[in-house]
């Protein structure tokens, strides 16, 4: 794996904890009465897309021609499936925290097929496989694609920021469609295809990724100041922040050597996603009283989330069936440690 991937997926994985950790906080305790704390917030919330455009420059990087045979048989086996099996284990926690207003059953099948979750956005990468697979079996213009999807992604957006009642009501599954993540696609794409060529430029050119980064988040402020104050991915002010934010990572961490810690959590990313929303909302009350400031309560639920969900897919992937719980980590540890001897 290319460090610069590793080092995006480690920075946006640890920004999706951090983010959760003033959710779960802001719920236990209340939300502090500053506008900063929800822009710190919806700043955060760059991670999830991130995370969704390094999958498609990974696969356009691989794949730049067509899919390879027994593609969809892995990511069935060891992305799906983790992904049903959190659909399950999310709808039990529910249920354990409020059982008298859950409907377990009603609960397992909305997780599993609408995405009713924190696991939503394994089905839009899947969307993004489906995608790929078109764009490079039928040599659709990428040229064309990548207004007509920016395009499509601001006119999801307006319908979700409508005060449809159809919308308001099914505000959760409207999330879900490929268009409403479009543009992330498209730009992906030409990244991960043409990666070399994009890598070395961005390398020349790293200081002015950093003030592209600075550019968007004076956008996301902007944005913010002028009422669009709603914590979440769903922001088409985020487009720009998780492209450039990708961009500058690249960049600068060409320049940043392989460290072992940054492999570790990357090989791990996966299934703290999965695992450290369910180990927030189990202990984040509990942990809150355990400290005075909000400050020190995101900090402590941070690392506590962070370290436990570490500990549980370590021991997990000891299990025979434990990659279809957390992903393949056995495989991806092997390759790690073929291609570290290699280099040595």
């Amino acid at each position: 794996m290319i460090k610069e991937w590793n080092l995006l997926r480690v920075i946006a994985c640890l920004s999706i904890v951090f983010l959760h950790s003033t959710s779960q906080i802001g719920l236990a305790t209340g939300f502090p009465e500053t506008e900063y704390y929800q822009l710190l917030r919806t700043i955060l919330c760059y991670a999830t897309p991130t995370f969704i455009v390094l999958s498609e420059i990974i696969l356009a990087n691989r794949y730049p021609d067509q899919l390879p045979e027994k593609f969809w048989t892995k990511r069935l086996k060891w992305i799906f499936a983790p992904y049903v099996s959190f659909a399950i284990i999310d709808a039990l926690v529910s249920y354990k925290l409020s059982p008298s207003t859950i409907d377990l059953k009603q609960m397992i099948l909305n997780n599993i097929f609408l995405g009713q979750f924190e696991g939503y956005f394994i089905l839009i990468i899947f969307q993004f496989y489906v995608l790929h697979y078109f764009v490079t079996k039928y040599k659709i213009s990428i040229n064309v694609l990548i207004p007509v999807s920016i395009l499509l992604m601001i006119f999801h957006f307006e319908i979700l920021n409508g005060n449809f009642a159809f919308v308001q009501e099914n505000m959760g599954i409207l999330k879900i469609p490929f268009t409403a993540w479009f543009g992330y696609f498209t730009i992906a794409y030409v990244i991960g295809k043409h990666y070399t060529k994009v890598s070395a430029l961005l390398y020349k050119h790293k200081w002015l990724t950093l003030v592209g980064v600075i550019i968007s988040l004076f956008g996301v402020f902007i944005f913010f100041k002028a009422g669009y104050t709603s914590v979440g991915s769903r922001r088409i002010d985020l487009l720009p922040l998780s492209i450039t934010i990708s961009a500058a990572v690249i960049a600068w961490g060409q320049l940043i050597k392989n460290f072992k810690i940054i492999n570790n959590i990357s090989n791990y990313s996966f299934g703290i996603y999965l695992i450290h929303w369910q180990i927030q909302r189990y202990f984040g009350n509990d942990i809150a009283q355990l400290f005075d400031s909000t400050f020190s309560r995101v900090i402590a639920l941070f690392f506590i989330s962070l370290v436990a969900s570490m500990a549980i897919i370590k021991i997990v992937s000891m299990l025979p069936f434990g990659s279809f719980v957390i992903g393949n980590v056995k495989r991806k540890q092997s390759k790690l440690k073929t291609l570290q001897q290699k280099v040595a």
